[in-house]
């Protein structure tokens, strides 16, 4: 995406690439997953745990993290990640949360803010869109995508974001008939994160806070031609 207007490229996507399931990696972590779940542990660092070609075939996380109810400190430092599931939504005991320097992700799924005890946050500020510093195009969204349009359970990440749509973003409903995106920029624990919302109704989609201070207001759509406030570069 270019952490400054001289490498800023014209239009910026989504990361497009899917998670390969069959992969040594991805086996790997769904049995650290699975352990951390059944011991109750507090703190869950699992791409330690990973050898290093095991990092690199992970680029998102498996729905079960879900299980991870009693986890308080989640680290995914220097990963290969490109995206988070809404799953981490069901993670209700995190606190604090340190996906630092995983420069491949540039967003993070509204679910986060049902993770109420969320407190502490490190980010790479420049890999997010829409900073403060640099105030980096988003990807364009589609408003609204219906169901005779795409199956909601196969989609292509490169184009929405995710593989796959279950539930709303917002009041957590399925997602059947109709899919409305959008962005928002909130303050979650110590940063504020540009925030993908899948909502199943325009209703829905009213129903999420104003921006964060200083970012844009309402929720949007994205693309090359949103106006955003002016950057603070350093």
């Amino acid at each position: 995406m270019g952490h400054s207007v001289e490498t800023r490229p014209a239009r910026v996507t989504f990361h497009a690439e899917r998670q390969d399931t069959a992969s040594e990696g991805w086996r790997h972590l769904l049995m650290l997953i699975e352990e951390a779940a059944a011991d109750g542990r507090t703190v869950f660092k699992p791409f330690v745990e990973l050898s290093a070609e095991e990092r690199r075939q992970i680029v998102t996380l498996p729905p079960t993290i879900a299980t991870l109810t009693k986890v308080e400190h989640l680290v995914l430092y220097g990963t290969n990640l490109v995206r988070i599931p809404p799953e981490i939504g069901a993670m209700a005991s995190l606190e604090v949360f340190e996906p630092y320097t995983s420069h491949r992700l540039h967003w993070y799924p509204y679910e986060l803010t049902r993770c109420t005890r969320l407190r502490d946050s490190t980010v790479s500020t420049r890999a997010l869109y829409g900073n403060f510093k640099h105030r980096p195009p988003f990807p364009s969204l589609r408003p609204l995508t219906t169901a005779t349009e795409a199956d909601f359970r196969q989609l292509d990440p490169g184009v929405w974001g995710a593989d796959r749509v279950n539930a709303c973003s917002v009041c957590g409903e399925p997602v059947d008939s109709e899919l409305h995106q959008a962005w928002i920029s909130l303050g979650v624990a110590t940063d504020v994160l540009p925030l993908l919302v899948n909502a199943c109704s325009a209703a829905c989609l009213a129903a999420i806070p104003p921006g964060h201070s200083g970012y844009v207001k309402t929720p949007h759509h994205g693309g090359t031609d949103l106006a955003q406030p002016r950057a603070r570069g350093i």
